[in-house]
């Protein structure tokens, strides 16, 4: 082999060789720049949902407290008011006997009967774990024995939760030509059944809570409230 073919077969060589490192190089600096690029899309998306999870929890903290307000607002009032009907919301019953508290529901009920704001008592809530006894019937039945006549009281039966009362309530209101009402239950409870009942087309509802049914703690009633408007919020998502 002549001096200039070497010469010639091994520039050719240097050149491929330069070649090779010139593309892996370019390789090299091209999956560097994806990475790079790929790693700052994947901490903009994190920011982004990080962001949006930021506010909505925001939203529902906001929304929470807005509703406590509105809870603790309700509780305060006492609007005596003649209506179509006294609405009890039941409490616990204890073989045929209303709980401490359903009877103090009632007991104000009684009263404001009395007082002539309502013709009509309808008595809330279905059976608990005794099936012989429901919460309505034995509300009807303590206010019977008051010496409220059997024809000025309707008692439902089969709600099971305060929701489901409240639908069945507006189906006998509407059946019986009522359209007011007074609703008597503890005092931060009131504000949810007022939105149920005005939900389901029952207006307007006027709100009695039992007297001293506060708890009389700050740190129980705090608790009280934030129950009430959690449960407010579920239903309004549709969650319960």
């Amino acid at each position: 082999m002549t001096d200039d073919a070497a010469n010639q077969l091994a520039g050719r060589s240097a050149d491929q060789s330069a070649n090779r490192s010139a593309n892996q190089s370019a390789n090299r600096s091209a999956n560097q720049s994806a990475n790079r690029s790929t790693r700052s899309a994947n901490r903009s998306s994190r920011m982004r949902f990080l962001r949006l999870a930021a506010l909505v929890a925001a939203a529902a903290v906001a929304w929470l407290v807005i509703t406590a307000v509105r809870v603790i607002h309700t509780a305060a009032r006492e609007e005596m008011h003649a209506a179509d009907a006294i609405v009890v919301f039941g409490a616990a019953q204890y073989s045929g006997h209303p709980s401490p508290v359903y009877r103090a529901r009632l007991d104000h009920a009684y009263t404001l009967y009395q007082r002539g704001l309502a013709p009509v008592i309808i008595t809330t809530g279905g059976a608990g774990g005794d099936p012989k006894f429901s919460e309505g019937g034995v509300g009807r039945t303590h206010l019977m024995e008051r010496g409220i006549p059997e024809r000025n009281l309707i008692a439902e039966t089969q709600g099971h939760d305060t929701a489901e009362s409240a639908v069945r309530v507006a189906v006998i209101m509407r059946a019986n030509g009522l359209h007011s009402c007074v609703a008597v239950s503890d005092a931060y409870h009131v504000f949810r059944i007022r939105e149920l009942l005005e939900h389901e087309g029952i207006g307007p509802v006027y709100v009695a809570p039992r007297p001293d049914s506060k708890p009389h703690g700050q740190g129980q009633r705090l608790i009280a409230v934030l129950r009430e408007a959690a449960s407010y919020l579920s239903w309004r998502l549709g969650v319960t």
